[in-house]
């Protein structure tokens, strides 16, 4: 199991030693964001101030975005990176798509984000083969692709690509077509091991393909000190409010108090929300424990489930950097591979 880290820079110039400290204190890969801040803008400066972490966007909001754009970003940053660089692309929801990127949501936004793969590494395959750029399908028309616009080939032209999601929709499409799958913070062990893993498993059947093939890859809410559980309780509360994360509570029984947590947002009542959140439900999608001893809390949870895990906090270099690099050095283990 690797630990990753979310890193969140409030300027791009303080990218560079928050990425030398995330390689330093010895985290796999490093993920950006897509919410104050573009998600894209950081990575380079992270290419080229570090030589082992890999690292990519968990997530970029794929169906606010051009194929094109979105391979000559990916293309690029796998070039210059000599092959770290991991896309990491997610849907959002209609009311972010339509009001805050104020485009149109797709009849079938599993659709559309199958067909925007299917489209970036179409144009990749140009770019590598010379051969003509001929993509068709329902939400993209790509056909034109002269030299003037080519990028030369390169070595690392096979980028991994990550889907994100909650329901089985995604999870199947991402075992059919992806390198891996971003797990969504609101998640239960229970959930990830009898719906996420076998939708998983189904795609990658449909596809041929085997699921070791997908790295499964998991953002898990903790709680390490008695002040985080409200803050936990809160954002629990936040994605429980939203209708299409329904599923994961209806699976535990608990679709009256997602009903009721959407009531209350509608109506602004924030504060009240948490109240809400039992300690049942905390449990479930919260680990418990100081930060240094959850190596072992994190493999009882999630062994077999999850093969990279990032906490739901983003990484800054402190106080905490001994129990932080405690908690990789432990995950890691015996593991000698390339992170």
């Amino acid at each position: 199991m690797r630990l990753d880290a979310a890193i969140a820079p409030e300027s791009l110039n303080d990218t560079p030693a928050l990425a030398r400290a995330a390689e330093a204190m010895g985290f796999a890969a490093a993920w950006t964001s897509e919410t104050q801040h573009n998600p894209f803008l950081p990575l380079p400066l992270i290419a080229e101030h570090t030589t082992r972490l890999r690292f990519g966007t968990a997530v970029a909001i794929g169906l606010a975005r051009s194929p094109l754009t979105l391979a000559h970003v990916g293309w690029d940053l796998a070039q210059q990176s000599q092959g770290r660089f991991i896309l990491g692309l997610g849907t959002q929801v209609k009311p972010h798509i339509e009001r805050r990127f104020g485009l149109a949501w797709p009849e079938s936004p599993v659709g559309k984000l199958r067909e925007l793969v299917q489209a970036i590494r179409a144009v990749w395959h140009t770019w590598q083969t010379g051969e003509r750029l001929n993509f068709r399908g329902e939400y993209y028309k790509l056909t034109l692709m002269t030299p003037f616009f080519s990028p030369a080939p390169h070595p690392f032209a096979d980028v991994p690509i990550y889907l994100a999601g909650v329901n089985t929709g995604l999870a199947r499409l991402a075992g059919e077509v992806a390198q891996g799958y971003h797990v969504h913070p609101l998640h239960t062990a229970a959930y990830l091991r009898e719906v996420v893993r076998p939708a998983l498993a189904a795609g990658a059947a449909q596809a041929g393909r085997s699921l070791a093939e997908v790295q499964v890859a998991g953002t898990v809410m903790v709680v390490s000190t008695p002040a985080e559980a409200a803050v936990v309780r809160q954002q629990i509360a936040f994605y429980a409010s939203t209708p299409s994360y329904r599923p994961v509570l209806a699976h535990h029984g608990w679709e009256a108090v997602g009903a009721a947590l959407s009531a209350q947002a509608a109506r602004g009542e924030w504060a009240a929300m948490p109240g809400l959140v039992t300690d049942e439900m905390l449990a479930a999608f919260a680990l418990s424990g100081p930060l240094g001893e959850l190596a072992g809390p994190l493999r009882e949870r999630y062994a077999g489930l999850l093969d990279r895990v990032t906490l739901y906090r983003p990484y800054t270099p402190g106080p905490d950097d001994a129990d932080w690099r405690r908690l990789a050095q432990a995950l890691r283990g015996a593991d000698t591979e390339t992170p």
